[in-house]
C-alpha cells in the first residue's frame, strides 16, 4: 500500500470517528437535557445527580477528543507525545494517554 492510501485510510479512519463522536456527543447532551429536568421526586435526586456528573464527564472527554481530532493530536499521548495505539483508541476513543502515561496518571 502505498503512503498516499495510507493517509487516505487514516483520514477516513478519523472521519468515521469524528462522525461517531458527535453522534455520541448529542445523544449525551440529550440525555443531560432530560436528566437535568425536574421530576419532582426527592426520592431520586441523589441517583439523578450522578447520573448527570457521569454525563457531563462523557461530554467533556467527547469533547476533548472531537478537539484533539480538529487540531491534529488525537491519538499522540499528553504526557509523553508518542502514539496511542489504535487498539486502545478503539476501545476508548476518548484517550488522551497512552497505557503506561495513564497508569502513571492514576498513581
Amino acid at each position: 500500500m502505498s503512503t498516499g492510501t495510507h493517509r487516505r485510510a487514516d483520514q477516513d479512519r478519523l472521519d468515521d470517528l469524528q462522525a461517531s463522536l458527535s453522534k455520541e456527543f448529542e445523544a449525551q447532551t440529550t440525555r443531560l437535557t432530560e436528566l437535568t429536568a425536574d421530576t419532582g421526586d426527592p426520592g431520586e435526586a441523589h441517583t439523578r445527580q450522578a447520573l448527570i456528573a457521569a454525563t457531563r464527564q462523557s461530554i467533556e472527554q467527547i469533547a476533548g477528543a472531537l478537539r484533539r481530532v480538529a487540531d491534529g493530536s488525537y491519538g499522540v499521548c499528553e504526557r509523553c507525545g508518542g502514539e496511542i495505539p489504535a487498539e486502545r483508541l478503539e476501545i476508548l476513543p476518548h484517550a488522551r494517554f497512552c497505557v503506561p502515561c495513564q497508569q502513571k496518571q492514576n498513581r
